[in-house]
């Protein structure tokens, strides 16, 4: 017989986590498919009931789910080392996965403002007034450039223990999001042609409406941790909350900056 001691019955024989079983990915999937769904049936001229129902429960969701994971790190602390490591991997490789949907988006675009699509003879369509590059455009590139500096701002302050520094940089990242949205609706609004009118249109809103939603969700991402960091949660060695927003934050960036130089200023 050994006489190892047994281990408390309360610690786990490995760094892993071993999740409960839980509803929310299956919530997750329910909400998805409304929503596509209610989108579907408000292009086709139908009230959006569905999408705003499908939209509501998506952000029930992200809610729900969110604080599993937060309580899982602050109250059951069972994010070790290993644990950190995998979130850290799976954010990258999903980060990754959005990364091929723009390729999608751009490889549309340049299809046929190449000409490389037989039936596209002059690019923009001679029917197309593009929109101003130097306008809400440009305005918005420096408005989003400058969330990923204060992201970058709340992060330094986070590694260097300053709690106040987090938060302003945090508030001030959400705050541009959030400007940067309301200008893009505005140009939406305004925008001199509609997404029906050509393969132009249709490339450009889907483009830009997509990395639209992103910012949505970037701005959520920060809000969270913007509520966590006044609830006291992250330190300087443990934030992987925190680290993920970061990185999808300037992935955001990052692709914003690829619409502005390709759609809006070489595409006009």
């Amino acid at each position: 017989m050994s006489n190892a001691p047994e281990a408390p019955a309360h610690t786990a024989p490995h760094p892993f986590h071993l999740v409960q079983p839980s509803p929310w990915p299956a919530m997750g999937a329910l909400a998805a498919f409304v929503l596509a769904f209610g989108a579907v049936q408000w292009f086709h001229g139908s009230p959006p009931y569905i999408l705003i129902a499908g939209f509501l429960l998506v952000l029930v969701t992200m809610f729900v789910w969110w604080k599993d994971v937060v309580h899982e790190a602050q109250v059951e602390k069972v994010h070790t080392t290993v644990v950190r490591h995998g979130l850290r991997v799976g954010m990258g490789l999903f980060i990754a996965s959005e990364v091929m949907f723009f390729v999608a988006f751009f490889w549309a675009f340049f299809n046929a403002g190449l000409l490389v699509n037989p039936s596209v003879k002059q690019w923009p369509p001679a029917n197309i007034e593009p929109l101003e590059t130097w306008g809400i455009p440009f305005l918005n590139t420096l408005i989003l450039l400058s969330s990923g500096l204060a992201v970058n701002w709340a992060h330094h302050a986070l590694r260097h223990s300053d709690r106040s520094g987090l938060k302003r940089g945090l508030a001030l990242a959400v705050c541009l999001g959030l400007l940067f949205l309301s200008l893009q609706g505005y140009e939406y609004i305004h925008s001199p042609f509609g997404f029906r009118e050509g393969v132009f249109p249709s490339v450009f809103y889907m483009a830009t409406g997509f990395h639209g939603f992103h910012v949505f969700v970037g701005v959520c991402f920060l809000s969270v941790n913007f509520f966590r960091a006044l609830a006291g949660d992250f330190t300087a060695e443990q934030h992987v909350g925190f680290e993920a927003a970061a990185w999808y934050w300037h992935f955001v960036d990052v692709v914003w900056i690829f619409l502005f130089v390709w759609v809006y200023w070489w595409g006009s």
